[in-house]
């Protein structure tokens, strides 16, 4: 077994055995660190795997939500087909979206994720009716049998596990090498005869449908839902967390996104100035490491840079 392999295992059993703790801030961490985790890997593969940069992640995530919280509190549906109902949700919102987007490149793109994503926000606050508007959604409550802070953290662990696995199949593949093929040249890509609009769109969907999933997850974990969740600075945290981990490294989104989580909620407990700490730690993180955290540690032969 490799060393990065034993790493991966360790880590594994490590999150595993966490609820055995019996300490509710680290299960409460340790599940809000998978939930942001698996949104932060959900977006990478369309910016370390595919050389999109879109600000208009949060939209997808948000739709995922409101999705299954509305399937369960006003159609009585039941969660597994809820949660199935998100990723649905998911897809449909990117295929939407992704259709407009990649016909534009560069700062154009970015721009119009994130104006798509503003219009997605601009409904949820506004269709009070349904979304609650600017209240949001209270009381969306564990399902019967995941009913307690331990058992809904191994059911995200297992979902977040899973995902991953389906993931790292996926930049494996063939279709995830095309996919670096274009990060790297999309006109060359083009040239060989490749239908770059069509796999960037496949890799819209892929992204919307993770980050729909994490969506569901986060609402049931909070009991709650509110707007903010697809307002843009959702978007920016998501891809603070990815470049931060290292968008060149399968893992480092995750790795971003616990460093961010840990950050602010030690931050947080000293200081209400948390947002000028935060903001200075985290630049100094992306000044010593460009790469990310991984990227660095792959420097030094502790981590692999691999599927680039």
């Amino acid at each position: 077994m490799s060393k990065q392999n034993s790493v991966r295992l360790i880590l594994i059993l490590l999150l595993a055995l966490l609820p055995l703790s019996e300490s509710r801030f680290y299960i409460f961490l340790g599940t809000d660190i998978l939930i942001m985790g698996l949104f932060a890997i959900s977006l990478n593969l369309l910016l370390g795997y595919t050389g999109l940069v879109s600000f208009g992640q949060a939209a997808y995530f948000g739709v995922g939500a409101y999705t299954c919280a509305l399937l369960m509190k006003k159609a009585s549906v039941i969660f597994p087909i809820a949660f199935a109902g998100a990723a649905v949700s998911g897809a449909v919102a990117a295929l939407i979206i992704g259709f407009f987007c990649i016909r534009l490149t560069k700062i154009y793109f970015s721009m119009l994720t994130l104006a798509f994503s503003q219009i997605v926000w601009a409904i949820v606050f506004k269709w009070n009716s349904l979304t609650g508007g600017d209240t949001g959604l209270i009381g969306i409550n564990f399902p019967e049998y995941l009913d307690t802070s331990a058992r809904f953290y191994y059911f995200t662990l297992g979902v977040v596990v899973i995902s991953l696995f389906i993931i790292r199949k996926i930049v494996g593949s063939p279709f995830g090498r095309i996919l670096t093929t274009i990060r790297e040249n999309p006109e060359r890509t083009e040239f060989i005869g490749i239908n770059v609009k069509l796999f960037q769109l496949l890799a819209f969907m892929i992204s919307g449908v993770f980050a729909a999933l994490s969506g569901a997850l986060f609402g049931i974990f909070n009991h709650s839902l509110f707007p903010d969740l697809l307002y843009w600075p959702m978007s920016a945290e998501v891809l603070i967390m990815a470049i931060l981990g290292g968008m060149y490294n399968f893992f480092g989104p995750l790795v971003g996104a616990a460093v961010i989580l840990y950050l602010r909620m030690l931050v947080t407990s000293y200081t209400q100035y948390w947002p000028l700490i935060m903001g200075t730690i985290l630049a100094l993180l992306l000044f010593f490491f460009p790469g990310g955290i991984l990227g660095f540690l792959g420097s030094r032969r502790l981590f692999n840079r691999e599927d680039r």
